[in-house]
């Protein structure tokens, strides 16, 4: 008997917790929703190679445009493109105590899946520490290298959360 309550109470306790997600997407941060740029980069003349970038942060979802200069060619001579060239992202984000975590897929400019082509494919995964926030700047620090990546708004987006 005792065995059929307690077959019956674990069985109740894994339907009640498992619950459907909701089909539309999350909203996000409120503070994080906007165009932002990052404009210059700090001792950008000594560096080998860096990258700028400039988010999108829409409800959950993040596009990132990176630009990336190179004086140093890691990639064939048809795609080093003088030293400069552009790469795009685009996926989730999620703020946890001071980390922002973006997960996605590297695109092609339009935001539409890349599977081959220069520079990097497949998925996009970074971490930022949030160092500080104000209401039009944003200051970030790369969890991977440690380089800043200090953001201006550009514009401010409002979420309206789209059907998944």
């Amino acid at each position: 008997m005792w065995r059929l309550i307690c077959s019956l109470l674990l069985i109740s306790g894994l339907f009640a917790s498992c619950s459907r997600l909701p089909n539309v997407q999350g909203k996000g941060e409120a503070f994080l929703q906007g165009v932002w740029s990052q404009d210059s980069i700090p001792s950008a003349g000594k560096l080998l190679s860096y990258t700028q970038h400039k988010f999108k942060f829409t409800c959950d979802s993040f596009y990132v445009d990176l630009t990336t200069h190179s004086k140093v060619n890691y990639y064939p001579d048809s795609c080093f493109n003088n030293g400069v060239w552009k790469e795009y992202a685009k996926g989730v984000y999620e703020v946890r105590n001071d980390s922002l975590i973006l997960e996605g897929t590297y695109t092609k400019a339009n935001y539409k899946q890349k599977i081959s082509g220069c520079y990097q494919i497949g998925r996009y995964i970074k971490s930022f520490y949030i160092k500080s926030f104000e209401p039009n700047k944003l200051f970030l620090q790369s969890a991977s290298d440690q380089r800043e990546c200090n953001l201006v708004l550009k514009e401010k987006v409002i979420c309206k959360p789209k059907a998944l």
